[in-house]
């Protein structure tokens, strides 16, 4: 199982760059340093345009920068699939419940995507 991760390491990719929480703030748009301190404190959670920005900034992919929040995600849509797989896998098939199919194993770690020529 893997190991438990952080919500997030923003305080961490921000003191390793060097720069201040007012500094981080004005590159991703925001009007104060309080937000990224409620973001690197684990208060609040980044909406998809702040995280693209952290992203940008760091140079880092959100699953990394997201460590914790992204482990959960996978988790629930794991799960998800895995009650889905079930439900196409009693339909009768067809060619487009097959590509699903596969794809769901894909995610719940069943199978490998094919290769590509």
């Amino acid at each position: 199982m893997a190991s438990r991760k952080l919500p997030n390491y923003l305080r961490l990719h921000r003191k390793r760059t060097g720069f201040s929480e007012p500094e981080i703030a004005f590159l991703l748009g925001l009007h104060g340093a309080a937000q990224i301190s409620r973001y690197e404190h684990f208060r609040a959670v980044p909406g998809l345009l702040t995280a693209l920005g952290y992203h940008v900034i760091f140079q880092t992919s959100p699953p990394t920068l997201f460590g914790g929040k992204y482990q959960r995600v996978e988790r629930m849509v794991r799960r998800r699939a895995k009650r889905l797989l079930t439900k196409l896998a009693s339909q009768t098939p067809n060619r487009h419940t097959e590509r699903k199919l596969g794809w769901l194993r894909v995610l719940i770690g069943e199978s490998e995507l094919p290769k590509q020529p």
